[in-house]
């Protein structure tokens, strides 16, 4: 009887042990897919337009946000103005050098960005003066 009890439990911890391996696999792939979901790229291009706000800011996660008003629009309006969130600090640094300036913002868009990407979809990761 002794013997029965004791094959059973030997069996017992070796589905436990299995079973917690597939859950731990299955986590890693869910977690992989998760992270390419958010972070894909579903379109990538450039505006341009006057930058009239560039900030530092958040409570958990420290971001850089901005904003673009578009060039060709005469006032300035909802649809006319442009949300992004600056890549690094280093794209930060530049886009202050050119607050109230024409410029133009070269970006991706994501599907979702992370909290600490920025609280816009559209990351700008290069920002170059427009002459005229």
């Amino acid at each position: 009887m002794t013997d029965t009890l004791e094959q059973a439990k030997v069996i017992a911890r070796k589905w436990l042990r299995r079973g917690l391996w597939v859950a731990l696999a299955g986590f890693l792939v869910f977690a992989t897919g998760y992270y390419v979901y958010r972070t894909y790229t579903i379109s990538e291009g450039s505006r341009s337009g006057t930058l009239f706000k560039i900030s530092k800011k958040g409570i958990l996660f420290k971001t850089y946000e901005g904003q673009l008003h578009l060039a060709g629009s005469m006032m300035m309006s909802q649809q006319s103005t442009w949300d992004f969130s600056a890549k690094t600090g280093t794209v930060y640094a530049e886009l202050q050098k050119y607050e109230g300036k024409l410029v133009k913002c070269h970006y991706r868009q994501k599907v979702d960005a992370f909290p600490w990407q920025g609280d816009t979809d559209y990351i700008v990761y290069k920002v170059e003066p427009v002459t005229q």
